[in-house]
């Protein structure tokens, strides 16, 4: 088990490694270290998928954009210009909804019932009186947007799934690639049990607020 000042090391480590350029980042370097330093044994190294609790990975989180996936960290991939106007206009156009929903963008969702804390471009929840005692979890979202340039397969195919297990009402998938807002509804442990690709022309409405209606051009950009 590691201790906090290991976790700790990790988190500037991965820190580090983000400001660094790849010629001069040698984070397997700084795992041996640490596994020297303190002890950890061989399996340390070549155990790379090593699980973590929600509470370490908040303790790491911490030192950079990381996300915990059923207790695999996760770095996630850089904001281009492109995904950083996607989320942009998601967030406005939602902001709509106000004050039946708060808007929550780009922060982590905690799942402790399946050891992730992903953090979804844009999330939708239902208003609460108690949200400084109780982090949101996913009974609160009323609907989750994931913005998707680069990220296509890693977010339909890891981060979807987990959502849907997770109970979560309906999740937007806007790819920007192909100008699609595919919309995932109908949670199940197995998956969304309906989705439905939106395209550009077309008009797509929250299931909790069907009398908001949304250009898919409006929120692709």
């Amino acid at each position: 088990m590691w201790t906090e000042e290991d976790l700790a090391r990790i988190a500037e480590g991965l820190a580090w490694a983000a400001k660094t350029p790849p010629a001069e980042t040698d984070l397997e370097d700084l795992l041996q270290r640490i596994s020297a330093e303190r002890g950890l044994g061989e399996d340390f190294m070549t155990n790379k998928r090593r699980l973590f609790s929600i509470d370490e990975y908040h303790r790491m989180a911490e030192g950079g954009r990381l996300e915990l996936i059923r207790g695999e960290i996760v770095e996630m991939a850089a904001i281009g210009d492109r995904h950083a106007l996607g989320v942009m206009l998601a967030a406005d156009l939602l902001f709509d909804l106000k004050p039946r929903g708060i808007v929550n963008p780009q922060n982590p969702l905690w799942l402790p019932e399946l050891e992730s804390a992903p953090r979804p471009d844009v999330v939708l929840l239902r208003r609460r009186p108690d949200f400084r005692s109780h982090a949101p979890h996913a009974g609160d979202v009323l609907l989750l947007v994931e913005v998707s340039d680069t990220s296509l397969a890693y977010d339909r195919d890891f981060k979807i799934p987990i959502y849907a297990e997770a109970g979560i009402l309906e999740t937007w998938l806007a790819d920007l690639s192909s100008d699609t807002i595919f919309a995932y509804r109908w949670p199940s442990p197995d998956g969304y049990k309906d989705v439905h690709a939106y395209r550009r022309g077309d008009r797509i409405s929250p299931q909790e607020f069907p009398d908001a209606r949304f250009l898919v051009g409006d929120l692709l950009g």
